[in-house]
């Protein structure tokens, strides 16, 4: 099986509806645009495609692939993954691939083999569960009001813990924060996510905050371009450290962090952001190694196989914009999102496809009472 040709579709992407806000000194939610599909096809039929989300990604990806990854890649086996992930390494040498795109050709080369077998993701990487909880991921509320309405909103639904994305100001980040363990009581458990909003200083004093509050993570603070300033942070606070998640680097520069002792709690993975399937892989199976944990991020349906493929995952991420959301496709009343079905890796539901690749859009799993 060789690969033949290596193709690039637009898919409009609608507005967020209604729209939300990150950090201040972040823009928010966006507007409606087009974003890209990668399809690598081969002599014997066999095709994978991997979905580009990032805003502007028609562009970015149509030029990767025209200028670098089709040559790269036509009259490659492309089972032979390992042989071409190396290859996409050497060519990020010299390209500086953006972490959305370095591994978009490792997923669709994954999602060719087990839509080969005829198999979901997870279950060609060898399963570890058919099921794990989720935690609702806000985004930024202009109340500490909004906050605790989400919050009863969550846990209304089931879900059995709850990530806030704050206001990026320290001291009234801290105040949310042990509001929210006030609001909800000590049992569940609550996560804080800094969106590398602070310098070392200000990251302590939340830190202080969190562990005083319980909660079970303390996520990215800092921009993680310093390894030495989240081993400070580690030695100076109680609570453990999410980290590694926008470094370059993928699992190299994840191990990096988990070797000097600066992710407490564990790493990320991502298949968008971590370098595609196979460095998410390399990250969790190095987390493990040193018995911390790797979490997912994102709702990608890449991030719900790999919550399936591994045993060191704690929970999926399910983004909630206001506090009239409802339960997720495939999550139960429990709070579990069930594994993902149908063959390879799903592109994302509910987009207006051309036809060529509607036959790469899987089911939602069924969810009973």
């Amino acid at each position: 099986m060789k690969i033949t040709h290596v193709e690039v579709s637009t898919v409009t992407v609608p507005a967020p509806s209604p729209s939300f806000k990150w950090r201040r000194g972040l823009p928010g939610s966006g507007s409606a645009g087009e974003r890209a599909v990668m399809r690598i096809g081969t002599d014997s039929g066999a095709s994978g495609v991997a979905f580009a989300a990032r805003s502007g990604s028609a562009v970015v990806l149509r030029d990767l692939v025209d200028r670098v990854w089709r040559d790269m890649l036509v009259g490659q086996d492309p089972l032979q993954r390992e042989l071409l992930y190396h290859r996409m390494w050497e060519m990020d040498r010299i390209e500086e691939f953006a972490l959305p795109y370095l591994g978009l050709v490792d997923l669709a080369l994954w999602d060719l083999a087990a839509r080969s077998v005829e198999l979901p993701l997870w279950q060609l990487l060898g399963g570890a569960r058919t099921k794990i909880p989720v935690y609702a991921s806000t985004t930024t509320y202009d109340t500490t009001e909004e906050f605790l309405a989400v919050a009863d909103r969550a846990l209304e639904l089931g879900y059995p813990a709850i990530k806030i994305h704050a206001w990026g100001d320290a001291r009234r980040d801290a105040a949310l924060c042990r509001a929210l363990r006030d609001h909800v009581g000590a049992d569940i458990p609550l996560m804080y996510d800094g969106s590398a909003g602070f310098d070392l200083p200000d990251a302590i004093s939340v830190g202080h905050a969190l562990a005083d509050a319980g909660y079970l993570w303390y996520e990215e603070p800092m921009r993680e371009f310093s390894l030495s300033a989240y081993a400070e942070l580690a030695r100076a606070v109680r609570v453990p450290l999410l980290s590694a998640e926008t470094s370059d680097g993928s699992f190299m520069n994840s191990a990096d962090f988990i070797r000097a002792g600066a992710a407490t709690f564990g790493v990320r993975i991502s298949s968008e952001l971590r370098g595609g399937i196979s460095g998410s892989l390399r990250t969790a199976h190095v987390a493990q190694a040193f018995h911390v944990r790797a979490e997912p991020h994102g709702m990608g349906e890449a991030e719900q196989h790999l919550c399936m493929a591994i045993q060191n995952a704690s929970y999926f991420e399910i983004l909630v914009t206001h506090a009239g959301f409802d339960r997720w496709d495939g999550v139960d009343t429990e709070g579990n999102l069930l594994a993902p079905v149908g063959p390879g890796v799903s592109l994302p539901r509910g987009l207006d496809y051309p036809a060529e690749l509607q036959e790469y859009v899987n089911p939602a799993p069924v969810v009973v009472g």
